[in-house]
């Protein structure tokens, strides 16, 4: 369906005084081009100024049968004719003709490479390039990218490459350089098409679009040259002959054509539509041929099917065999800001979206290429189209006598390509979490009724949105014009070619035909008549009088010259209104739907239709926003594509527009009941409005009983449910109270906890809760809701026995459902409620808890925790290091967490306060939550202390010993790497036995035994068979021995055996000796200076123990 609106797209329309009677048109760089009718000059008018003054004039070598221009170099290209013999020329450096008396050059393709006439000082002057060819060009079309030229021939596509020659400091020389061949076996195009490494062609009735691609990393070979060429691949040109493309030339056009029987009827092919990889199988077999200079690219080029689409000819489109068919086949590039390099020789800019459109002449089709290839709309239009024209905004068509605009959906396209997050949905999960005790909780929070499902607990929620790419399409209004014959276009300015005609020869004989057929539907009639048969009584025979003579061939029709076109010419160019007017145009016309119906479905679509036109201008990275292109044959792309940049304050009104347009847009869907009223809220985000200011715009808008529609609600519980410290006003506080007590009243609880509600009336929240707590059973968070506002009432014993009726456990879950009880904002942001800060002097083990609990849900990140702490007990001292309830919640944490990046992170800021609090001596009394023992039996990650441990530490009073505790438990436990802190351990001395205790841990965790025992045998050496009866185990039982023993010899000699606690370490050591070696090693161990006899007894204990082994 299509929708018509009776808006102005065309604001006024010039004539353009031409002499002669036009023969072709085309535009661009700011031009207008018009060959005469005699198709042997050229004039070019200035498109930019009123009454489109002539720039130049200049004479072509033959008669044009065909002009582009290349926005790209500034060049034209003509196939000209003379002497019956067809020419393919460029005409470069054309605005110098604009003074007169000036030169003109005629030179080959690329002669002025191998020339010496070019050496010297070149002169300002037109040049014509003669484009040789081995076949007849039949269309030509330029690449608005790279300005590369391509040309359909008989039986293939040529490919030229645009160059650009430094003559010198001051002058370049535009030339072209064959590079490619495309062999087209079976196929004859019509018209080309080309754009950013991508080519179609278009037959009478098949279209068919490919892309040349280069494969990364493929070096070329001979071996690879020489290889047998398959389908779709390079193959030398030395196998490409012509006898092999006439014959599947011949086969093709046999297959195509169908079967045809003596009485001179044809069966045509069916309709086909080929996408993606499907489209190799279309039947045209493409071969390429590299003829460029550099040959190493020739083994890299594939090709790629994008599209086929074929189709036949629809008698129910009021059409005839002759009409049916194809034209207007155009590329259209659609840049935004996010835009690369293009790889195709690092020239020119790739485009966000590449667009393919085609027509019919009762139907047009527009396909999106790029990125995966798909239709995005189809055009029905009411006459048929002579010829069409893609914009960025519209699709112009030409009738007969009409001018006609359709939208188009390429800034849907487009800003989905740019922004991948448009008509997506977040999801949020709430997930599983353990206490200390191994007990898991599975709390099933349902924050806003119909988004949460028992089976699905996941949270929907689209934050982005555009007009759909589907929505049906809208003809503006239509301009009549007599005898329109062609159409071009540049910026916002359609030139058309009108000729009214008396009667042209075509149409002299199709009325002749008609008559013919008239006669021959007659004389059948009057046969079966005279056999006594009445066709008009026998289905069958009726249907072949009605449609026998339309499938009879007939013949074929020259396209009449210009000269033989009749008179009555004018070349008209019509200027279209700027995207700003038109859009204010089309927003006031959908006032007039707003009048009858406010949920008109028309007014939705033509705000929708309007809000594409901003989106198609912001898009542009040209308007508002001048960028640096990367340089394009020699100029910015932004010059050499002829586009002004607008203005910056021209970008902010857009801007402000576009926001406006969002608003309505969320005006009409928060009115909506329907499956898209969700689609509210993301518009009304894009549009910058305040929640007061969408609540002022929906009050009484609905029929709802609430006076509110869905949508408004969907979007009004999403911005309460979000950080958004945007404060309400106390009434409008209590009037989303209202709206909600009536339309929703279970998110109640959930509403009174959002920031944006603290100025709302407590009085009023808790009439509210009271009235939902009497029609329905009582909730964990209703109960802590009524709770908090009891704390702000300041009546502590309403407050207490709310509290009281469910336990703590209970409420660890209401604090899961219902998180902005506790703290409000997210990131840098984080604001404790009045009840967290009444928890934290009344019940902090609760608030440690339900911060826990919320970690593991995702609710709470672990840096927004930190915040919550630092920011709850700023206000109270505390030891160093940071608040104890910071410490407490990390303990906590560590208990319940399974992450192992958030464990060991963890444990690098307990271990962290732990040494900052040992070396500070900061006893200040402040209790723990859990202390050391509590963490050793609940938490895997702190151990039991090693027993020379205890003996290096007993119960000191200049120390923390809880502090202690926990941080040897932390080294004694498996889980802490002692690397990650030794930097931490150069602030904490080892003068006394508390720091000495966490340095010889961490040395002995990272296998440093021997100056363990070193230290420990000048500081403690009563610890020292501890120690090594706990760590010199295994693999380190040699230690004894090698280490310990000849140190405790030593040392004891020196004392001269008078420290006896020296003497008890040696005798202990000699014990352990004595088991592990045998009798000749533990010999070699003694040593030499005459105290042999205080070992003799070990020396016979291992004797002993030897023999009975």
């Amino acid at each position: 369906m299509v929708h018509v609106y009776n808006c102005h797209p065309f604001a006024s329309q010039q004539i353009v005084p031409t002499e002669q009677e036009p023969g072709l048109v085309c535009c661009g760089g700011g031009a207008l081009f018009v060959v005469s009718a005699g198709g042997c000059k050229i004039e070019a008018f200035q498109l930019g100024e009123e009454g489109c003054p002539l720039i130049c004039r200049f004479a072509t070598m033959g008669t044009v049968q065909s002009i582009l221009h290349s926005e790209i170099g500034d060049y034209l290209v003509t196939i000209e004719e003379k002497n019956n013999a067809p020419y393919l020329r460029a005409y470069t450096n054309w605005r110098y003709q604009a003074a007169e008396k000036t030169r003109v050059g005629v030179r080959l393709l690329g002669h002025f490479l191998r020339g010496s006439s070019m050496r010297g000082a070149p002169k300002e002057q037109m040049e014509i390039i003669e484009i040789p060819l081995f076949e007849r060009p039949l269309c030509v079309a330029c690449c608005g990218v790279t300005g590369d030229l391509l040309v359909g021939c008989t039986k293939s596509l040529v490919l030229f490459s645009l160059k650009r020659q430094a003559l010198n400091d001051k002058l370049s020389i535009l030339d072209f350089e064959r590079c490619l061949i495309i062999h087209l076996p079976g196929l004859s195009p019509k018209q080309v098409a080309i754009c950013a490494g991508y080519i179609a062609l278009q037959t009478e009735l098949e279209v068919l679009v490919v892309k040349l691609e280069r494969l990364p990393g493929a070096a070329f070979t001979q071996k690879s040259a020489d290889k047998k060429p398959q389908d779709h691949s390079l193959v030398p040109q030395d196998t490409i002959t012509g006898a092999e493309h006439d014959n599947e030339t011949e086969g093709r056009r046999e297959g195509l054509a169908g079967h045809r029987d003596h009485d001179d009827f044809f069966i045509f092919p069916k309709h086909q539509e080929l996408l993606g990889d499907r489209a190799k199988d279309c039947g045209v077999k493409i071969s390429l041929e590299w003829t460029g200079m550099e040959s190493e690219a020739r083994g890299n080029l594939i090709i790629t099917y994008i599209l086929y689409r074929r189709f036949a000819p629809d008698f129910f489109q009021d059409c005839s065999v002759e009409e049916t068919h194809l034209h207007s086949l155009q590329f259209h590039p659609v840049f935004t800001s996010n835009q690369e390099v293009c790889v195709e020789g690092g020239r020119g800019v790739e485009p966000t979206c590449l667009f393919c459109f085609f027509s019919l002449p009762k139907t047009g089709y527009l396909y999106s290429v790029r990125g995966g290839v798909h239709m995005v709309s189809a055009y029905q239009y009411p006459e048929k189209a002579q010829q069409a024209v893609l914009t960025d905004l519209f699709l112009h068509i030409i009738t007969k006598n009409a001018l006609q605009c359709f939208s188009v959906r390429c800034a849907a396209v487009a800003a989905r390509a740019e922004d991948p997050y448009i008509d997506t949905t977040m999801k949020v999960r709430i997930t599983l979490f353990s206490l200390a005790n191994g007990t898991q909780i599975d709390p099933r929070p349902d924050p806003w009724g119909a988004l949460y499902r028992s089976e699905d607990p996941y949270i929907n929620t689209t934050m982005k949105a555009c007009p759909p790419i589907t929505m049906e399409l809208c003809a503006l209004r239509i301009q009549l014009f007599i005898g329109l014959k062609a159409l071009c276009h540049y910026q916002h300015h359609i030139v058309l070619l009108t000729t009214a005609d008396v009667e042209t020869r075509e149409d002299t004989e199709r009325t002749a035909r008609r008559v013919i057929e008239y006669k021959d539907h007659k004389t059948l009639r009057g046969i079966f008549l005279a056999v006594g048969i009445e066709p008009s009584t026998t289905p069958a025979l009726k249907h072949f009088l009605a449609h026998s003579f339309l499938n009879r061939k007939s013949p074929f029709t020259k396209p009449q010259n210009p000269s033989e076109m009749g008179h009555g010419w004018n070349l008209y160019v019509v200027n279209t209104v700027p995207p700003l007017q038109l859009y204010n145009e089309m927003v006031e016309y959908s006032k007039t739907y707003e009048e009858t119906n406010p949920l008109s479905h028309s007014r939705l679509h033509l705000l929708s239709e309007a809000h594409l036109l901003l989106r198609a201008m912001l898009l542009d990275p040209r308007v508002g926003n001048p960028v640096e292109r990367p340089q394009t044959t020699g100029q910015n792309l932004a010059q050499a594509l002829g586009y002004n940049t607008t203005s910056t304050a021209d970008r902010q009104e857009l801007q402000q527009a576009f926001q406006e347009s969002c608003a309505q847009l969320g005006d009409c869907f928060s009115r909506f009941d329907k499956r898209d009223c969700h689609l509210a809220l993301p518009y009304y985000k894009m549009s910058g409005l305040s929640l007061t200011e969408v609540i002022s715009r929906n009050r009484g808008l609905s029929n709802s009983p609430c006076g509110y529609g869905k949508g408004f609600l969907f979007f009004l519980k999403h911005s309460l449910y979000e950080e958004t410290l945007e404060l309400l006003t106390e009434e409008t506080a209590n009037e989303v109270l209202d709206i909600f007590g009536v339309a929703e009243p279970s998110q109640l609880p959930h509403v009174i906890a959002s920031p944006s509600m603290a100025r709302a009336s407590p009085d009023c929240g808790l009439a509210h809760l009271e009235r939902l707590e009497s029609i329905g059973a009582p909730s964990v968070p209703l109960t802590l809701s009524k709770a908090a506002l009891a704390l702000r009432m300041a009546d502590l014993q309403l407050y207490r026995q709310h509290m009281d009726r469910h336990t703590e456990m209970l409420q660890v879950y209401g604090f899961i459902e219902e998180a902005k009880l506790l703290l409000h904002g997210r990131g840098d942001t984080v604001v404790p409620t009045l009840l967290a800060r009444h928890l934290r002097d009344d019940q902090d083990g609760l608030l440690v808890a339900a911060m826990v609990a919320l970690h593991e849900n995702d609710k709470v990140k672990l840096d927004e925790a930190d915040l919550f702490f630092q920011e709850l007990c700023g206000d109270v001292s505390g030891p160093q290091g940071g608040p104890q309830l910071l410490v407490d919640f990390w303990e906590a944490l560590l208990m319940a967490s399974s992450q192992e990046a958030v464990i060991q992170e963890l444990l690098f800021r307990l271990t962290t306060v732990y040494i900052d609090r040992v070396t500070r001596r900061d006893g200040r009394g402040f209790k723990p939550l859990k202390s050391a023992d509590d963490l050793i039996n609940w938490c895997s990650h702190y151990g039991v202390l090693y027993p020379w441990v205890s003996i290096l530490t007993p119960a000191h009073v200049n120390i923390i010993p809880e502090d202690l505790h926990k941080l040897q438990s932390l080294l004694c436990g498996p889980t802490l790497d002692v690397s990650s802190i030794l930097p931490l351990l150069e602030q904490l001395p080892d003068e006394d036995n508390a720091g000495l205790s966490v340095h010889v841990l961490c040395a002995t965790k990272l296998g440093h035994y021997e100056s363990s025992i070193e230290r420990l045998l000048d500081r403690c050496p009563q610890a020292i068979i501890p120690y090594a009866n706990h760590e010199l185990q295994n693999n380190s039982m040699a230690l004894w021995w090698q280490k310990l023993f000849p140190e405790l010899c030593e040392r004891t000699r020196a004392t001269q055996g008078e420290n006896t606690i020296l003497l008890a370490a040696l005798k202990e050591t000699l014990v352990v000796v004595a088991l592990e070696l045998n009798p000749l090693e533990f010999l070699d161990l003694l040593p030499d200076d005459g105290t042999v006899h205080f070992f003799l007894p070990h020396l016979l204990e291992c004797s002993q123990r030897n023999l009975m082994m």
